[in-house]
């Protein structure tokens, strides 16, 4: 009989990261951020336990974005003239974190993994009090 980890209830040693979105395409910093978020990069992962880890993300205004390719949201479905929203490319912050919420799985836990991600225009963050690790993505 095989015997499955599954790691203890009060196992929390979250790491933090800090991704430099500078010149990373949307579409692969976020299939990059969401492992890190949901914990399945680490060898300890279970799906029914949550041991994922906080993300930082600077330098939000230089991501590449496709500027060609408009980009909208509905905010108010079934209310004809006023639902249909242009998201301007000078919102990246909203774009970014729209793309991740949107990779993320349903239920439960799409809420909460949402809250690790830290997401600021410049290079500067408040966490440095946690010890964030550089990470890059190549």
């Amino acid at each position: 009989m095989n015997k499955t980890f599954i790691p203890a209830s009060n196992y929390n040693k979250r790491k933090w990261y800090v991704i430099d979105c500078k010149d990373k395409q949307l579409g692969r910093l976020s299939s990059t951020i969401i492992p890190l978020l949901t914990g399945k990069s680490k060898s300890i992962y279970h799906p029914s336990m949550d041991v994922g880890d906080y993300v930082i993300l600077i330098n939000a205004e230089s991501v590449k974005f496709n500027r060609n390719l408009e980009r909208f949201h509905v905010f108010n479905p079934g209310r004809p003239g006023s639902s249909l929203k242009r998201l301007v490319n000078i919102l990246p912050k909203q774009i970014i974190e729209k793309s991740i919420f949107g990779m993320l799985p349903n239920g439960y836990p799409k809420k909460h993994l949402v809250k690790r991600l830290k997401v600021y225009p410049g290079a500067q963050h408040p966490h440095a009090a946690q010890d964030p690790q550089e990470l890059t993505i190549g």
